[in-house]
């Protein structure tokens, strides 16, 4: 499948009822532990007063508002779901932040060439919903002038065979859309090809976060 099958596929996936739902779900717990630990360690690392942050694939944009109310400066959040887009804004007018967040909907690889290097790059929970993982890496990471911080899928076998079975049912409901468990090895190379080193990993059952920098050398 083509990435910008794939995005549509996204696109079809996460409407509107499956955006709501998670907002809903954001508005009365918070962020997923994952994206919790991912702002702690972009926040631990320094990175947040007055940054400027780019979101790859926000969904509802938990990570952008988390940042935002930590002191970030602004945020740009790219997204291939209209309806997850349309639930960011939603949440960045009700916390006053509309005018410090650029919203953009689509295949990030496609339109990374028209968006300007932030000092934090996020992906959270992304790489596992996009079937180029280096293309993907490789055009976000070059844009992190600080921090980049993901989170993805552990490489194990249990996940391998959860993900076998979330792709035959999506197979079965006639949805494209597919989810990916890639090397941790083989994402790891790929953020260091962009120039930045690891900072902290936290591996958990399901996820894994990691947060790399821009060594001060690098250009």
């Amino acid at each position: 499948m083509s990435c910008c099958a794939h995005c549509g596929a996204i696109d079809a996936t996460f409407n509107r009822r499956v955006a709501e739902w998670d907002l809903r779900r954001y508005r009365r717990k918070g962020p997923h532990r994952s994206t919790r630990a991912l702002v702690a360690a972009i926040r631990e690392a320094g990175g947040v007063a007055g940054a400027s942050v780019l979101d790859v694939g926000g969904g509802v944009g938990a990570v952008t508002h988390e940042l935002l109310a930590a002191g970030a400066a602004r945020a740009t959040l790219v997204e291939a779901s209209a309806s997850y887009l349309a639930a960011a804004r939603e949440e960045a007018e009700r916390r006053q932040t509309a005018a410090r967040v650029d919203l953009r909907q689509g295949d990030f690889v496609a339109l990374a060439a028209e968006l300007r290097p932030a000092d934090v790059v996020t992906l959270d929970r992304v790489i596992c919903c996009y079937p180029d993982m280096e293309s993907l890496v490789a055009s976000s990471a070059r844009r992190a002038r600080r921090l980049y911080g993901a989170v993805y899928p552990r490489d194990g076998w249990w996940m391998r065979l959860a993900v076998a079975a979330v792709n035959l049912a999506q197979r079965v409901r006639g949805s494209a859309f597919r989810v990916y468990v890639f090397p941790t090895a083989a994402i790891d190379a790929a953020v260091r090809r962009a120039g930045l080193a690891p900072r902290s990993r936290r591996r958990g059952l399901v996820w894994v976060v990691a947060l790399y920098e821009r060594p001060a050398t690098s250009s």
